[in-house]
């Protein structure tokens, strides 16, 4: 079947791979011409590509958030 991986969607991208069943909620998935090969959980990936989109979105606004907190934090720190 195919799949969307979204696991590494802030480093990679999303993933487009074949994948089987291993088990409740777990894959085996293979891209690349087959060369990469790991096991994903339920919410790593997607069996409907606008799903995968909107969660690898969600992902990237919580990142975006977390770094402007950071930034925040960074900007008010003081060294005297």
């Amino acid at each position: 079947m195919k799949v969307w991986i979204t696991k590494y969607a802030l480093t990679d991208g999303i993933i487009e791979a074949d994948a089987e069943p291993c088990g409740l909620d777990v894959i085996s998935a293979s891209w690349d011409n087959g060369e990469r090969c790991n096991n994903f959980k339920g919410e790593e990936w997607w069996r409907s590509k606008k799903i995968a989109i909107e969660v690898a979105e969600e992902m990237r606004q919580k990142k975006i958030e977390s770094l402007k907190k950071q930034i925040k934090k960074l900007e008010g720190m003081r060294f005297e």
